[in-house]
């Protein structure tokens, strides 16, 4: 990122003459975006480590293991609705991370618990740290001069374009992810079971269908009816409720449980070098006291999203600006208490007192918070403020267009009407590079949005596609693989996870990508879903 940065830079000074000041002015304003993202990392990272001192995930784990010994189930509880509560909560990879050492405490193979906490980041991804790739990313990404030109000329806000790139966003990812649960089980018995089998997954697939219909229904609804920051936290709590309930009454599962070969005929590639010791493990502590926490985040961010209480306007009324940042037309602007890092931060210090922690187990948290904060740091402080260099760039000498906007009519020249097949892989391809949604749509939003412009194309569904593929392209993000392995000791072996995680990758661009050719081509098929 940094050798990026300055390639960045050496371009829009030669090719595209733009000044010095709009430079900085772009580096500045990318620094405010990276500290909004870094505090949201951290405040996730911190509510994770202050549950982990406090004896917190012990008895969440502990939880899951005493609702069903099948490990399919336990997939589909603990991977796939509550990493994608996690998802919604924090984002930043941070599913991958939890997933998958609870995975490996619960007895599952290193390997295929880093598998299946890369797979998790796809459906909810879009709504990750209660929206902040749409929220941040896309509304980041498209802002600029041409772009509010037109938002005026249309009649039309912000907010309200967002909410309908939001809405076909839930429709496409509904679609596409109701399979998710029943691949994430057939990928771990295909790659990891004693048969190599496929059909061993496919076995539950009732109550597979099961959990991903109860994920995606509240999930585009709450999509439709609440806006961006809600779809994944409520569909995973909703969610979580059905599939426990279900399998505490063994509806759809399976007679016969499935579990691993005994852990002495897994092979060597396998297993990692980390042997997981729950912190606090001398603590006894409730279920409901245990997960108090993750529920007032998800209480919060709802109370604090909604437009008919007071809560939005009281935390977004402290902004603070720079308008025309060293006299250019670049501003930057921010509310502290608006973003979801504020919240985690203020539901980390009602835990504190909640769990009844201890000066010791206070400041463990936060050191380890802190120096996990510090690689994603290294990298933003570079990947945001290109990428808004990127943006900025139609501010030059030559009047010429934006690189992104080049990058749209060259494409638009050469590929035609069929683009929305392919749209969502560019936005894969973003994360797959920068390792998060939100700089995939920070870099691409608007060349996905000029593009559409120039072949008459609807601009929203067109930015949804790029979106969803972001979504997708975290199953196979660098970054996300290698905090994935690091945290079951597996570094090392990422090729190994890449080479699994491109399969539903390439099904999830496949699929969305024939559903965006539908809905650019024929949208009144949607409008009546």
């Amino acid at each position: 990122m940094p050798v990026v940065f300055g390639l960045s830079v050496v371009i829009a000074l030669t090719a595209w003459e733009i000044s010095v000041d709009n430079i900085v002015a772009s580096t500045i304003q990318g620094l405010v975006l990276t500290i909004e993202i870094l505090f949201i990392i951290f405040a996730a990272i911190w509510l994770l480590n202050t549950l982990k001192h406090s004896g917190a995930i012990a008895t969440i784990k502990n939880g899951f293991s005493n609702i069903s010994n099948d490990r399919r189930v336990q997939v589909i509880i603990i991977v796939w609705m509550f990493g994608s509560f996690i998802e919604g909560a924090s984002g930043f990879g941070t599913p991958a991370a939890i997933v998958a050492p609870l995975l490996l405490a619960l007895g599952f193979p290193a390997m295929a618990a880093v598998m299946l906490g890369m797979m998790v980041q796809s459906t909810a991804v879009t709504f990750g740290a209660a929206g902040t790739p749409i929220l941040v990313g896309v509304r980041g990404g498209l802002q600029s001069p041409g772009f509010t030109e037109l938002l005026s000329q249309s009649n039309i806000t912000l907010p309200q374009y967002l909410q309908i790139v939001t809405n076909k966003v839930v429709l496409l990812h509904g679609i596409t992810g109701v399979i998710m649960p029943l691949f994430m089980v057939m990928m771990m018995t295909r790659f990891y079971g004693r048969k190599r089998s496929w059909k061993e997954g496919l076995e539950i697939l009732p109550f597979a269908t099961l959990g991903g219909v109860a994920f995606t229904v509240p999930y585009a609804l709450a999509g439709y009816l609440l806006g961006p920051e809600f779809p994944s936290l409520i569909g995973a709590l909703i969610g979580l409720v059905i599939v426990i309930a279900a399998a505490r009454q063994g509806w759809l599962v399976p007679k016969k449980s499935w579990d691993f070969d005994t852990k002495t005929n897994w092979p060597d590639s396998w297993q990692g070098k980390l042997h997981i010791e729950s912190e606090a493990a001398g603590t006894s502590m409730g279920l409901l006291k245990a997960w108090a926490p993750y529920i007032l985040v998800a209480l919060f961010l709802v109370l604090s999203r909604l437009p008919q209480l007071p809560f939005k306007d009281i935390l977004g009324a402290l902004i603070l600006r720079w308008e025309n940042i060293l006299g250019t037309p670049i501003s930057a602007s921010s509310s502290p208490f608006y973003l979801p890092g504020a919240i985690i931060i203020l539901v980390v210090l009602i835990t504190i007192v909640l769990h009844g922690m201890t000066r010791n187990m206070i400041s463990n948290s936060f050191r380890e918070s802190i120096r996990m904060i510090l690689g994603a740091g290294v990298v933003l402080i570079f990947a945001i403020p290109m990428v808004r260099i990127y943006i900025n760039s139609g501010y030059n000498e030559l009047g010429i267009a934006s690189m992104p906007v080049a990058m749209a009519e060259w494409v638009a020249s050469n590929v035609g009407a069929i683009w929305p097949f392919f749209a969502p892989s560019i936005g894969a391809l973003g994360a797959f590079i920068a390792g998060s949604n939100t700089v995939s749509n920070l870099m691409f939003s608007l060349f996905q949005f000029g593009v559409a412009e120039s072949l008459v194309l609807s601009t929203s569904s067109v930015v949804a596609l790029q979106a969803v593929g972001a979504a997708a392209g975290n199953m196979i993000a660098i970054h996300n693989v290698v905090a994935a392995s690091a945290t079951v000791g597996l570094l090392g072996r990422e090729g190994e996870t890449l080479r699994r995680t491109i399969l539903p990758t390439a099904y999830y661009l496949v699929v969305v990508g024939i559903l965006g050719v539908i809905l650019v081509r024929w949208p009144d098929l949607f409008h009546a879903i």
